[in-house]
């Protein structure tokens, strides 16, 4: 009954950025902790960023200070806002989130969307 979509991928030079999007939507359904998470190809996925459903965030160290995580409830959407990117930042990032639905609480996906950071 839900599904998050994910926007905003591609390829982008070293200290470049790009603002990714994912968007949920269906029936009846409440957001609570929103994540981003990554995982490049031969590397054990990583939790990039989280936010709690007071707004509380918390990001992993290696991208802390160049990443940002928000989001639009009136969208139903959650952006990471990527800055100063590096190589290392290549990977697919999903999005994830904590949403309940009746009649139970759990985790969704989004598809993935590619981030490719090249000169």
């Amino acid at each position: 009954q839900v599904q998050l979509v994910e926007s905003g991928g591609g390829l982008v030079q070293p200290g470049g950025s790009l603002r990714l999007s994912c968007a949920a939507s269906g029936s009846r359904f409440r957001i609570y902790t929103r994540r981003w998470y990554r995982q490049a190809p031969g590397k054990q996925p990583e939790l990039v960023a989280s936010m709690t459903n007071d707004g509380s965030t918390n990001y992993a160290d290696s991208v802390k200070g160049r990443f940002t995580i928000s989001r639009d409830n009136a969208k139903n959407t959650v952006y990471l806002q990527m800055n100063s990117l590096k190589p290392e930042d290549t990977a697919v990032y999903y999005c994830n989130a904590d949403i309940w639905v009746p009649s139970t609480t759990s985790a969704y996906w989004g598809q993935g969307t590619q981030v490719t950071v090249s000169s």
